[in-house]
């Protein structure tokens, strides 16, 4: 990740920590890289009773990550038990709290065959958005294609961080709802989540240079 980062030499960005990551290095890898000088979106997606949740954003706060997320799913109690716990650990601003939807690896026929639930994938994605805004949160965690509805019935200062970005030569993968820089920039996200499309390339930082040309005068967040 560090010669990656070395070879794009963008500090001040953010960097996003994922389960891997977070669960070989620990707490240790955020400290580095606020150390060097980058943001942090720590993305555990914690999903767990409301006690579990604010005790563990207590201890997350406490790390120095700036963005954190948990799943709308665990229902709004759970969400403002998150934002509580951020606000007690908090050593100085408290972190960016966030909900994620849907997966972006998630589509339709997954929502209804397997997950057992009836409704149209952009009203349930609106519902969570909306309950998380209820509930205290900064933001969601979409795809792009759901950020301007989500906002239209929360806030537009509600934030939308969007992963599953992928430049329009790149192959989609495992994600099911992808859209290009451009594209996220014209359906309202204020974040990309930028993963594949940079760490798989074989110029880190040519990608790094299109990513950004598509995506000029906005926020993103290098996914490691």
């Amino acid at each position: 990740m560090f010669r990656i980062l070395k070879r794009i030499n963008q500090p001040g960005c953010y960097v996003k920590v994922g389960m891997e990551l977070y669960l070989q290095e620990g707490a240790d890898v955020v400290r580095e890289l606020k150390d060097r000088g980058y943001s942090v979106f720590l993305d555990l997606k914690l999903h767990d009773i409301p006690h579990t949740v604010n005790k563990a954003m207590k201890g997350l706060a406490r790390v120095g990550a700036d963005m954190v997320n948990v799943h709308a799913a665990g229902g709004s109690e759970m969400m403002r038990a998150a934002v509580d716990g951020l606000g007690d650990g908090a050593l100085k601003k408290r972190p960016i709290c966030l909900a994620v939807t849907q997966l972006t690896s998630t589509d339709q026929s997954m929502l209804e065959d397997e997950l057992m639930i009836g409704y149209p994938m952009i009203d349930v994605i609106k519902h969570y958005g909306e309950l998380a805004f209820r509930s205290g949160l900064d933001g969601v965690v979409c795809s792009a294609w759901e950020a301007g509805q989500i906002k239209a019935c929360t806030s537009p200062s509600f934030l939308a961080v969007t992963p599953g970005i992928r430049l329009e030569s790149d192959a989609a993968g495992d994600q099911k709802r992808v859209a290009s820089p451009a594209q996220a920039r014209r359906l309202g996200s204020d974040y990309i989540v930028v993963g594949r499309s940079i760490t798989s390339a074989v110029d880190p930082a040519a990608a790094f240079n299109r990513i950004l040309d598509e995506w000029r005068n906005k926020e993103w967040i290098i996914n490691n």
